[in-house]
């Protein structure tokens, strides 16, 4: 493989995770759509439609790799390898997370919802998909800045998935009701580790910037200033 190839082929891996990302952020807005609305067939399309995600989760792993052992990247390369490997892994979970939502709605509609929780989950299902495709962006154009803003982002989504329990207690004197409320629970969890997983993304993304790599979200340490290395 020569250089030339070499920088193809990366770019051609960086396209395809960019095209993961869009595909993962419109499953959990499709999965929390099924939810929502009360959908059968929107959920049994979203879990029909990981299929694809996991195909590229395989590409990319497959290609990279195959790259690697024909290739010695330079350093700058090397962070691109590293955060697009990590970048598609949280991206094939939350795949999977969208996969678990939709099945939560299949296994609990014939149960009678609340339509407080169920604005709730519509709440944070907005925040998540707009946090995946805001730090898809950045990768895209290497923006520490909108990175930066994720664990910001992710605090209302925090909250909310605090707030889901909450509301889940108060259909307790429903057997049945609070039977989808605890479902529910794992459908607010869901979308939480989707959260976390943005987050996670945006630390690789950083790490490509600046060459260090820092948890946005680790109490020990300060974030670094938008626009300077850690």
């Amino acid at each position: 493989m020569t250089r030339e190839h070499f920088h193809e082929q990366l770019e051609r891996v960086e396209l395809e995770l960019l095209a993961m990302g869009e595909l993962a952020s419109t499953a959990v807005q499709r999965a929390v759509a099924a939810l929502v609305q009360r959908e059968s067939a929107a959920a049994e399309i979203v879990i029909r439609d990981d299929d694809p995600i996991d195909d590229l989760y395989l590409r990319i792993d497959n290609g990279v790799l195959e790259m690697l052992a024909l290739q010695s990247p330079v350093a700058t390369q090397l962070r691109l390898v590293s955060a697009v490997l990590h970048s598609c892994l949280h991206l094939e979970r939350i795949g999977d997370q969208a996969v678990t939502i939709a099945k939560l709605h299949l296994a609990t509609q014939h149960l009678p919802p609340s339509e407080s929780l169920l604005q709730q989950l519509d709440e944070m299902g907005s925040h998540v998909v707009t946090m995946i495709r805001t730090v898809m962006e950045a990768f895209r154009t290497r923006d520490l800045e909108q990175c930066l803003r994720l664990p910001t982002m992710d605090d209302p989504v925090d909250r909310l998935n605090r707030a889901t329990h909450l509301e889940a207690l108060k259909l307790a004197d429903d057997p049945r009701a609070l039977e989808w409320g605890l479902h529910m629970n794992l459908a607010a969890r869901a979308l939480e580790r989707v959260g976390d997983n943005a987050v996670d993304i945006a630390e690789q993304v950083g790490f490509l910037i600046t060459g260090e790599f820092r948890e946005f979200t680790d109490a020990s340490h300060d974030v670094p200033e938008a626009g300077r290395p850690a």
